[in-house]
């Protein structure tokens, strides 16, 4: 009977296997350039990048939007338990975290609901006035994919506006509900006079690509340090939270001394602004800050700061 080895050698296995194994040498070698790091060091010469946002976004959610409560209210009833869970997102929530953030000294970028925005006007100017960054999130809770190209452009377009009017700041920033952008999503941004967008999980640092001919940043999300994920719809208790982020953070650093590395963070108003989660931020931050060459930037610093250098990743 034939043995394994001699059934590779008369079908050219063997050799194939030599062949792909003698490729994988000389990739290794030579590595894809659109991948390769070309720097590891940022323009002002951080090792690395903490992207922190604060989700402004209670205020502005449908009737009976999703909550902790179990979804078995009635048609044509109001679950009202749940307004007051948004509620504490702009009543409670973003203050806390606004005094948090100015303790640790840092500054944030915060995407805006318009309707939330509308709603709260005198919460959402004070945010900007802090010095943080009013980033745009779209009118109202609905996602673009399916939305034709002048709907979807009137919905952003009114998005900003309202952060405009409200808070004197032109947003230059998008984050699309639940990521879920349409195909025409970045050219509209571009259009609009935006320069990023964060809609994308595929790397762990910013990169340049082309729309409309022109350069547009991406500073990239991870759903992997969402509060909302993690706290919410895992249930994770604000130990494992710190546990699982400390974690991320520890890999990116030493990743960091020799590729460019960007760690995000995302803080929503009415999770991350309980006094526990607050404290687990707090804890987190600080526990970074003593890392040597870690700074926090907005999103909108990162998009300007990667638009200008030309070792940024480029795709």
């Amino acid at each position: 009977m034939t043995d394994r080895r001699d059934f590779i050698k008369q079908t050219g296995l063997l050799s194939l296997a030599g062949v792909i194994g003698a490729n994988q040498i000389a990739m290794a070698e030579s590595p894809n350039k659109v991948y390769a790091p070309k720097s590891s060091t940022w323009a002002d010469g951080s090792r690395l990048v903490v992207s922190a946002t604060m989700l402004f976004e209670a205020g502005g959610q449908p009737d009976n939007a999703p909550s902790p409560f179990p979804p078995n209210m009635k048609p044509g009833y109001k679950d009202l338990p749940a307004t007051t869970w948004y509620e504490y997102g702009y009543k409670e929530g973003i203050p806390r975290m606004l005094d948090r953030w100015d303790k640790l000294g840092i500054k944030v970028t915060t995407h805006m609901v318009g309707s939330a925005v509308l709603r709260n006007p005198a919460l959402a100017k004070e945010i900007v006035d802090r010095g943080h960054e009013a980033s745009g999130h779209g009118m109202t809770w609905k996602d673009e994919y399916d939305m034709s190209y002048e709907e979807e452009k009137k919905f952003i377009k009114d998005g900003l506006d309202a952060i405009k009017k409200v808070t004197g700041q032109t947003a230059v920033g998008y984050n699309a509900n639940f990521l879920r952008r349409s195909e025409n999503t970045l050219k509209i941004l571009q259009e609009l006079g935006c320069i990023y967008h964060i809609d994308d999980l595929s790397r762990d640092e910013p990169f340049v690509i082309k729309v409309n001919d022109k350069d547009f940043a991406v500073v990239p999300y991870t759903i992997r340090n969402n509060d909302l994920g993690m706290i919410e719809l895992r249930n994770f208790s604000p130990d494992q939270y710190i546990t699982q982020v400390k974690m991320e953070f520890d890999q990116l650093y030493e990743e960091s001394a020799t590729r460019r590395r960007q760690l995000s963070l995302t803080f929503h108003d009415r999770v991350s602004g309980t006094p526990q989660m607050v404290k687990a931020a707090t804890e987190l931050i600080r526990y970074m800050q003593k890392h040597s060459g870690v700074v926090f930037k907005r999103k909108d610093e990162i998009a300007r700061m990667t638009l200008k250098d030309p070792t940024s990743l480029r795709e």
